[in-house]
């Protein structure tokens, strides 16, 4: 089991500062707004409580479903039964290393994409599976070809739409397409919806579960992290298939304790009350996201123009490093950034193969921040042939 990307760019980044470089983070997708004061104030309130520092009591998760439900009908116009189609989450991080333990016997398959979510094939590994990836390329809009599938018979399939770290989005056709070849094949698919909220001019993100027999096949990771700035507080739900979603409500029944009863119920305030906090949010989102496009376009750099995610994906340039040093032109290409501007993003390698050739720009970092970075990366074009 190798180390979390995530872990060594922090150490990276870490060392570096030590030695008295000014290094602007923008390699990790950690949103930095705080969460809307009503989900603040609600965790206050309910902290208070001496009665719910108890293990979760049933009534709160029960509470917490029936908000999911009544969401998940605004949003998408599905019906969902809150007893039998959805379960708490400590966050989809947890909810997803869970679910291959869960649905999967060891050496059975699972269908992973590349470059994708780390947590997709460890997970798949823990449980003693084994992973077979599936190529996200630029010239198919990073969606993976079902074709590749045709006579595959694997027991689960992850997709992450808008997806993590390409920024790509998928329309409800594919999701047609996905469902229909999951009910001939009779795999499950695990959907990573974590960036579902995460939209910008207009973009609104489908769900699997609107695809006719969605919820026969499918269930869906949704987060507070990103949509309400909760990454630390751990806390989402997934939703869809009553077996599937069983299955992992009785694993975590046997290993996790639940979330915090006080925070569930913040996060029904954010459900029912954080959605004007949540549209400032993406309007600061939004302008960092066209800073950083402007910046990449003074640059020549190539990249998605997406609308949506917290992230920017962008093609290393041609004339960069061959990767000599790590044999990796992304990991070459971020360590040039790092050293000569103090800027550091996410090498596209630490995704998977396909990754390679490209890094992954986040947009959660404070926007004056993001402006000085905009500034180095403008200088930074004579380092690339170095």
């Amino acid at each position: 089991m190798p180390a979390y990307l995530f872990e060594d760019l922090v150490r990276t980044r870490l060392a570096t500062e030590k030695r008295g470089v000014d290094v602007i983070d923008l390699s990790i997708g950690d949103p930095d707004l705080g969460a809307p004061e009503v989900v603040v104030e609600a965790l206050k309130r309910h902290a208070a409580d001496a009665r719910l520092h108890s293990y979760t009591p049933p009534w709160v998760v029960e509470k917490f479903c029936e908000a999911a439900a009544r969401w998940f009908k605004s949003r998408y116009g599905i019906d969902l039964d809150p007893e039998r189609e959805i379960c708490p989450v400590v966050g989809t991080k947890e909810g997803l290393a869970h679910l291959p333990l869960a649905v999967m016997d060891p050496g059975e398959v699972a269908v992973v994409p590349d470059p994708g979510y780390p947590v997709y094939s460890r997970s798949v590994a823990l449980a003693g599976g084994e992973v077979e990836y599936v190529p996200l390329e630029a010239d198919r809009g990073f969606l993976p070809d079902l074709g590749i599938l045709r006579g595959k018979t694997p027991r689960l399939v992850f997709v992450n739409y808008p997806n993590n770290p390409t920024s790509a989005t998928a329309d409800l056709g594919f999701y047609d397409d996905l469902v229909k070849w999951a009910g001939r094949s009779g795999a499950y698919v695990a959907s990573d919806a974590a960036y579902a909220e995460v939209a910008f001019d207009g973009y609104t993100a489908p769900s699997i579960l609107e695809a006719a027999g969605g919820k026969e096949v499918a269930v869906e990771f949704h987060s507070f992290s990103k949509t309400f700035s909760m990454a630390g507080w751990r806390v989402g739900f997934v939703a869809g298939n009553a077996g599937l979603v069983g299955a992992l409500r009785r694993l975590k029944s046997n290993v996790d304790s639940g979330v915090f009863a006080p925070i569930l119920l913040a996060a029904i305030a954010g459900l029912e009350e954080g959605w004007t906090a949540y549209a400032s949010s993406m309007r600061q989102y939004g302008l960092r996201r066209n800073m950083i496009f402007k910046g990449l376009e003074n640059c020549g750099m190539e990249f998605l123009r997406s609308p949506a995610t917290l992230y920017v994906w962008a093609k290393v340039p041609a004339s960069a490093s061959p990767g000599g040093r790590g044999g990796s032109r992304s990991m070459d290409f971020a360590r040039t950034l790092l050293e000569k501007v103090g800027v550091l993003v996410a090498p596209g390698a630490g995704f998977g193969s396909r990754g390679e050739g490209f890094v992954r720009i986040s947009i959660t970092c404070p926007t004056p921040r993001i402006e000085v970075a905009v500034e180095r990366l403008a200088g930074a074009g004579s380092f690339w042939a170095a």
